[in-house]
């Protein structure tokens, strides 16, 4: 019998700085862009035909994509607006941690440093789906970092 069984990615905490985490501004139903990807430079060196050098570059990450049912009086798309809107960026750090069954952190917290609005989308308004309002939110950051429990 295993003893180690992966964490379950549906039970899930996003946190705002600044913005209560009891807030019912945090919940989400989807968060993706989790993924960094280390650049490559490559050096051509004169009279070598076989190969180019390849060094590693700087580090790329992807932005941040977060959904949820539409809010109405949101602190949250407050930030947003303020930002697309009246170009005013206030940077906060967004802290995405996997929960277990009874709510308590169960693998790394996921610390995005910096982030700042993007994009702002809604779905699109169907009368022939009978589906919720979904807004989508996409943040740039500087980097983000794993801490580990």
């Amino acid at each position: 019998m295993p003893s180690y069984y992966p964490p379950v990615g549906f039970h899930f905490r996003v946190e705002f700085e600044s913005i209560s985490s009891d807030s019912d501004d945090t919940r989400f139903q989807e968060v993706s862009g989790l993924n960094a990807e280390l650049g490559v430079e490559e050096l051509v060196e004169g009279g070598e035909n076989r190969f180019s050098h390849r060094f590693p570059g700087r580090a790329k990450y992807s932005n941040l994509v977060l959904k949820r049912g539409l809010f109405v009086n949101s602190e949250l798309i407050d930030w947003c607006k303020n930002a697309i809107e009246n170009f005013e960026f206030e940077t906060k750090t967004v802290n995405v941690t996997l929960l277990n069954e009874e709510h308590e952190p169960v693998a790394d917290t996921y610390s995005f440093i910096n982030a700042y609005p993007i994009k702002w989308s809604i779905s699109d308004f169907k009368s022939t789906d009978n589906s919720i309002v979904v807004e989508t939110l996409e943040l740039a950051y500087q980097y983000f970092r794993r801490t580990r429990l």
